[in-house]
């Protein structure tokens, strides 16, 4: 099983590197470009469990290591096979 991680900045925290890769896109010329605001991105091998075990030991790592739930939001999928 597998699990993909997504971690971002939560609505209203300030993201300096987000609005440095807007600026840059901006100066080469992709003026389309409105906010931009980075994130993690995790994937996890699971082996040897449910996938309702799966569900509980992935939110359990974003609460406690891949996420500062303070300032970030983060959301998870499970995949079946590797």
């Amino acid at each position: 099983m597998k699990a993909k991680v997504y971690v971002t900045l939560k609505k209203g925290v300030l993201d300096p590197q987000g609005k440095a890769v807007a600026h840059a896109l901006h100066s080469m010329s992709y003026k389309s470009v409105g906010d931009v605001r980075q994130g993690k991105f995790f994937e996890v091998s699971l082996h040897g469990v449910t996938r309702a075990e799966a569900e509980k030991q992935v939110k359990e790592m974003g609460e406690k290591l891949l996420a500062n739930t303070v300032i970030e939001d983060y959301r998870f999928e499970i995949m079946d096979g590797e």
